[in-house]
């Protein structure tokens, strides 16, 4: 039967000390928006974990965008994302569209209607 075991702190095992970004693998900083959210004064009171999820909202929108601008530019026959494409991209998603309604990319929007 072995011995007891300590249940402190210090057991053989030391913790590695990660950032808020590399935790969660999110490729936006999460310090940076953490930040931004403070400098806009957005709010009296900001959680701990509202720089992440908005971090990886952030990720999460940006995948969604590039995936569908390089399937607008495969489809034009280009192998290069360009801003017209991330344009179109905007622009023939729905739901894209509305999120981004007042938002001009690049000067290559098309005129409001």
């Amino acid at each position: 039967m072995p011995g007891p075991r300590s249940r402190g702190g210090s057991s053989g095992r030391q913790r590695r000390n990660r950032s808020r970004s590399s935790a969660p693998e999110l490729p936006f900083s999460v310090s940076h928006v953490e930040r931004l959210l403070r400098e806009g004064h957005y709010t009296q009171r900001l959680g701990s974990t509202a720089p992440v999820y908005l971090a990886a909202v952030i990720e999460y929108l940006t995948a969604k965008i590039l995936e569908l601008a390089g399937n607008e530019a495969q489809s034009s026959g280009q192998s290069r994302i360009t801003p017209e494409f991330i344009d179109m991209a905007v622009h023939n998603n729905s739901l894209l569209s509305g999120f981004f309604r007042n938002t001009t990319i690049s000067q290559v929007a098309p005129p409001q209607q």
